[in-house]
């Protein structure tokens, strides 16, 4: 926290946070959902260029940005015939990671602390005996342009299991550091996660390959490096599920079984027992982490000009409009000071990388409350520079509507990483990484001050303009979002079901009151007098609302409907296809996978995907998990 002791008296009302952030400041509260005490407008930027709307983005224009992604694939894919697939043999391999930063003079996979290096070469090393592919991601297949006919080679399981090389591969894993639950760690890495390398498409998409459960690498600490078919089943297919809820994540291309088991204590109870062992295939434009520049940066002055390098490698591959920005551009801001002077972020690319870093990371967490996902394990090393997804590990849906839930065993005791404080931890991260940037002398007060705001502005922007979309409303209205969210939290309603239940009620305020809960009667399950005369009061004020508008009611539906989900990946569901898979049937696995790449959709006949939770998917194990796989 000393980093924003330096900040000035003015601001540290906005950015004082607890040391220990067990408890939220975006709070959750009746009438102030997930609230930041948001500065007054003169605290906002002094755009006045182009880039005023790329830093002020909404939801919508984010929304709008996947979309017209999906419609460029699908138009690449019709194309598909027309353009020649590639062969494993002929993947485009780059490696700029390898060749442009400072690597370990050693290349065996003994556990120790590695100095003055981003990486360490190795080899994957995990035993297989006759290893299977269970799912592969076709539209992950499509970004790397491998033809499809490759998944069904002999030698496939062999080559994405790491017991084969891939031609052209040039593996490593990384070395990065991180905060654990508020604590420093110091140094983690890459214990069981092995990148082949990077592959460029015909576009120049730059994609990193890494598998996981591959093999010991330097990092792997008392660990065995290898992951289990349990926890790969899970992050394969939350990888793809949600990429297609518009959610910014990595990917995954394929799942394959080792044939071998792996010993896990999965409740770390002093019971350990073998479980089969898988791999991921996981696909990112790049896995760099927080953690990846802030375990240099702990390192003193020695490994501070890591820093930099590591930040002009990311800035060069992955932000190249920030290298590109002109003084004409005018990107300037006001801290709102007494002694203010406006800082031209155009003078310290750092500084405009910190705010779109603090930007993505924002609109990501805003985009996971929106349809009530719960990573469960937000330390600073699971934190993508690039506003990414990563890491799934005990993550959770919302079923029934509970700010404090979270999916992690081990954060029960104070539940840090529990939905309702997501918000500010993201913030607290940013801060932390904000630290980083200016312990290499790279950002000063004032614009590490800056990132962490517009952390907040973008937050709140993203998070109210999605509720509105999800209620179908004109406009933010902060009074009726946050007396639904409490209705929702006294009877613990589903939160998936209910949102898109809500599209059927009808903007008609002639309604008789006794009917007005019918449209809502499969999500308001055995509620008593007093909670329905409480849930037919706001309807009816929400009818009202709505009958304002002027929009029909069928293009409302739509519009709700295309925001909120009829099928996500709730834990027993992946629990099903788990069980099924350990027996050695992964029928499940991949009808999941197609349910999940729809989850806007009805699908008649899959309805089944969206039934709330049985009694025993409430066993330890199933909703919660801990972090051992």
């Amino acid at each position: 926290m000393q980093m924003l002791s330096r900040i000035s008296a003015s601001s540290t009302a906005f950015f004082h946070l607890r040391s220990s952030l067990l408890r939220p400041r975006f709070y959750f509260h009746p009438n102030n959902p997930f609230s930041l005490p948001i500065q007054p407008h003169h605290r906002r930027p002094l755009f006045s260029s182009s880039m005023d709307s790329a830093t002020s983005t909404t939801v919508d224009s984010v929304a709008d940005n996947f979309k017209k992604q999906s419609i460029e694939n699908n138009d690449s894919n019709s194309n598909c015939n027309s353009k020649r697939m590639l062969k494993l043999e002929e993947l485009n391999w780059d490696h700029s990671f390898v060749r442009e930063l400072p690597a370990d003079l050693r290349t065996d996979t003994i556990p120790r602390e590695v100095l003055h290096a981003c990486y360490t070469k190795v080899l994957p090393s995990v035993e297989v005996e006759n290893p299977q592919l269970v799912v592969w991601s076709e539209s992950v297949a499509e970004l790397l342009e491998l033809d499809p006919k490759e998944f069904e080679r002999p030698d496939f399981p062999l080559l994405f299991s790491g017991a084969s090389p891939l031609v052209g591969a040039a593996p490593y894993a990384q070395n990065y550091g991180g905060h654990q639950f508020g604590t420093w760690a110091g140094q983690l890495g890459d214990g069981r996660a092995i990148t082949l390398g990077e592959v460029l498409n015909s576009k120049s998409e730059r994609w990193e390959l890494q598998l996981k459960g591959a093999g010991k690498t330097p990092y792997s600490r008392f660990a065995d490096g290898l992951a289990v078919l349990r926890s790969s089943i899970r992050e394969f297919l939350c990888s793809e599920a949600m990429h297609s809820l518009g959610i910014p994540t990595t990917r995954a291309l394929c799942l394959v079984t080792t044939g071998k088991d792996v010993t896990r204590d999965m409740f770390y109870d002093g019971n350990p027992k073998d479980e089969p062992g898988a791999i991921v295939c996981r696909v990112a434009q790049s896995f760099l982490r927080f953690g990846s520049y802030q375990l240099h940066a702990s390192r003193g002055k020695k490994d501070l000009e890591i820093v930099r390098t590591l930040a002009d490698y990311a800035i060069r591959h992955h932000f190249p409009h920030l290298e590109n920005m002109s003084k004409s551009e005018s990107i300037s801001f006001s801290t709102g000071e007494e002694d203010d002077s406006a800082v031209d972020l155009t003078s310290n690319k750092y500084a405009a990388w910190a705010v779109e870093v603090a930007e993505r990371t924002a609109s990501m967490i805003a985009r996971w409350q929106g349809v009530g996902f719960t990573h469960g394990v937000m330390n600073t090393d699971n934190m993508s520079v690039l506003g990414l997804t990563i890491d799934y590990g005990p993550f959770g849906f919302l079923d029934a509507f509970d700010p404090s839930f979270t999916p992690n065993t081990t954060d029960l005791p104070g539940r840090r990483y529990c939905f309702a404080n997501q918000p500010d931890i993201g913030l607290w991260n940013v801060a932390q990484f904000a630290k980083t940037l200016s312990t290499a002398q790279l950002l000063n007060d004032k614009e590490s001050n800056y990132a962490m705001e517009r952390y907040g502005i973008k937050f709140m922007d993203d998070y109210q303009a999605i509720m509105t979309k999800k209620l179908g409303l004109a406009k933010y209205n902060k009074q009726m979002i946050g007396d639904l969210l409490k209705n929702m939290a006294v009877d613990k309603v589903d939160y998936t079901n209910f949102f898109r239940l809500l599209s059927n009620v009808k903007a008609d305020p002639t309604i008789p009151a006794d009917q007005l809960l019918i449209p809502l009667k499969a999500g308001l399950l055995d509620i008593g007098m007093e909670r329905k005369e409480a849930w037919t009061s706001w309807v009816k004020s929400y009818i009202q609302e709505l009958s304002t508008s002027g929009v029909s009611d069928e293009e409302r539906k739509a519009s709700m409907n295309s925001v909120n989900p009829k099928y996500v990946l709730r834990n027993y569901l992946c629990q099903s296809a788990i069980d099924a898979a350990e027996q050695g049937d992964f029928g499940e696995v991949r009808r999941l996978l197609k349910v999940m790449q729809h989850p806007f959709d009805e699908q008649p006949g899959m309805e089944k995907y969206a039934r709330l939770p049985p009694a025993w998917a409430y066993r330890p194990g199933v909703g919660m998990l801990s972090c051992s796989s």
